[in-house]
């Protein structure tokens, strides 16, 4: 089995899917895929990475994902073959000994679902977004919604943290020992109803001192 994430939530780079079920296909393994950072970001309908590249229906795929990103609800759900669904009900005890979804929860994600079907602009807008973000802190363009700016020290992440704050502005920080690399970063994340010029303009601006010195 190859576990992965379509889009990498620290990064924010994109993991080589179609390259990596070639592989997974040659020698008879299951290409395990975490949409969590993709599904209503990534395709040109928000529609994920996998099925973007149309490989979501493959029976050698199983994708996983959570409604508490871009779905804004609670809970997760897998997605995979009628044989995987079955094994996973019958077998999995985490699943099997877990309290079932709340109706409001799965109600709120179709829902979300619903508005990114109407609206699958809302996809490209948040990754125009991000882009604005990247440029602004002197990083690459994600594949997603998500970026981090490497730091000096967490010292100096916990104060620009602190710093964009007071600016009104919400960006979150990892460091050590939570960075496995040892290495702190400033963590940002788009979204699409932030208009690039009403709100991300100023926010660049600082973004641009913070973390270019």
């Amino acid at each position: 089995m190859v576990l992965v994430e379509s889009v990498y939530s620290v990064l924010g780079d994109a993991a080589p899917l179609a390259e990596l079920l070639e592989v997974c296909r040659a020698h008879g393994a299951v290409l395990l895929v975490d949409e969590a950072h993709g599904i209503g970001v990534t395709g040109d309908q928000g529609q994920g990475s996998a099925a973007a590249l149309r490989i979501a229906a493959d029976p050698q795929v199983v994708l996983t994902l959570t409604l508490s990103k871009s779905l804004a609800s609670q809970g997760g759900a897998v997605l995979g073959s009628p044989e995987v669904r079955d094994h996973l009900v019958n077998t999995a005890r985490p699943f099997i000994y877990d309290t079932g979804l709340a109706p409001a929860a799965a109600g709120a994600a179709l829902a979300a679902l619903g508005v990114l079907r109407e609206h699958p602009e809302l996809a490209a807008a948040v990754r125009h977004n991000s882009a604005l973000l990247a440029d602004a802190c002197g990083v690459d363009a994600p594949a997603g919604a998500v970026l981090s700016v490497a730091m000096p020290g967490p010292h100096e992440a916990l104060a620009a943290v602190a710093t964009a704050a007071q600016h009104g502005i919400r960006i979150g920080c990892f460091r050590p020992p939570s960075t496995p690399d040892g290495t702190s970063r400033l963590r940002l994340t788009a979204h699409a109803d932030h208009h690039p010029h009403d709100d991300l303009a100023g926010a660049c601006l600082l973004l641009k001192e913070l973390t270019r010195g």
